[in-house]
């Protein structure tokens, strides 16, 4: 069970950077502007926050087998209809297909595992982790070499049959849990959310993880494409420092979590979002394969504000409605930082990327600045 879904885990997270590592060979076949392409990454991640709250009401009622197996499939065939998407329109569609999958996937992963590895759950937790870094960070490249070969359709869709084969996997491993309709009032659980919304703490900490993801989501969007167009790097290249930077961001990880139970979570983001604020200022005048690998790598840093600020969100939200509040924050700030790739699309469309990559490090000053005034989790 654990080797199935850490294998669906690779291909989700990895899918999902693969279409912004090919989107310049996608939109020159298309004809279309940088807006309408940052809006094709924007309808993936849109889709993908849409279920994100749904998803952990449905998983009390029909449980994680269904929904493994529903959001393997689901994320299959959305890949598959980039093979048969003669027209931007239907690509629009295989995308939001392909959201829909990968948002299910999310949340239903992390409660199987919960249920099923309860006293090995941290262990269980950090293989599934582990491969879904390695999948950011493998596929990319994999992807745009593929695609520099044999086009983008079968870069997207040949993953297609692999996340067939993880559905039958999960089928088989994840076992069935007793279900029905919760006695818990969701509009209760809602009001004593929307309660704990007034809290300071809260505000600042998801204020500053929009901000971060809404910087990370426009830069990975279009970095391959600023590499391809402005600065007439080959896609594969181009591909392959998109890899640098998950490799960066698992390498950090490693290391900002250790940090934070030294010298508080709020210190560790604050660092890590300054430091974050430097390769996105460099971005437009670095030259040269290596120093641009230098900077991918380091853009990768600020994926270590994830796992940190989520921890601190969980642990400010109200007890008694935490799983509701934690599925509405996921939906809100994944929808907000959607908008990053389309807003980065309209600016490079007026040949504006330096001001682009400019904004977006001002954006990670200003979560800099929330971040700096959050207290210490041990001193709540």
């Amino acid at each position: 069970m654990l080797l199935a879904v850490a294998a669906g885990w690779f291909l989700v997270l990895g899918m999902r950077f693969v279409v912004p590592a090919v989107l310049p060979t996608i939109r020159e076949e298309f004809v279309i502007s940088n807006a309408q392409a940052g809006l094709a990454v924007t309808v993936l991640w849109l889709t993908y926050a849409a279920v994100q709250f749904p998803a952990g009401v449905l998983i009390d009622r029909i449980g994680e087998r269904t929904l493994l197996v529903a959001a393997a499939l689901l994320s299959g065939v959305g890949l598959l209809g980039y093979f048969f998407a003669p027209v931007f329109s239907l690509f629009l569609i295989a995308t939001g297909a392909f959201g829909f999958g990968t948002g299910l996937y999310g949340p239903t992963r992390g409660t199987a595992l919960s249920r099923t590895f309860d006293a090995r759950e941290g262990t269980a937790f950090g293989i599934v982790m582990a491969a879904g870094s390695l999948g950011a960070a493998a596929l990319p490249a994999v992807a745009a070499f593929v695609t520099t070969r044999y086009g983008w359709r079968l870069a997207l869709a040949s993953a297609a049959p692999l996340f067939m084969l993880v559905a039958g996997a999960l089928w088989l491993s994840v076992s069935d849990r007793p279900t029905g309709e919760s006695e818990r009032s969701l509009r209760r659980d809602l009001r004593t959310v929307l309660t704990g919304f007034r809290n300071r703490r809260l505000v600042l900490s998801v204020s500053g993880k929009t901000l971060m993801l809404f910087a990370f989501q426009a830069v990975t969007a279009f970095l391959t494409t600023y590499l391809v167009t402005v600065r007439g790097i080959s896609q594969g290249t181009a591909g392959a420092l998109l890899s640098v930077l998950f490799v960066g961001g698992a390498l950090s990880q490693t290391a900002t979590g250790r940090l934070a139970d030294r010298y508080g979570t709020p210190s560790v983001l604050t660092a890590v979002a300054l430091v974050s604020t430097v390769p996105l200022v460099l971005i437009p005048s670095v030259r040269g394969v290596v120093p641009l690998a230098v900077v991918s790598g380091l853009i990768g840093v600020r994926m270590s504000v994830g796992p940190l600020a989520n921890a601190y969100i969980v642990d400010t939200l109200p007890d008694a409605a935490e799983g509701t509040g934690w599925g509405l924050l996921r939906t809100g700030f994944f929808a907000i930082s959607s908008l990053g790739s389309t807003a980065v699309g309209l600016l490079a469309d007026q040949n504006l990327f330096a001001v682009a990559f400019y904004g977006l490090a001002g954006l990670t000053l200003l979560a800099a600045g929330t971040f700096v005034a959050l207290p210490r989790r041990d001193r709540l």
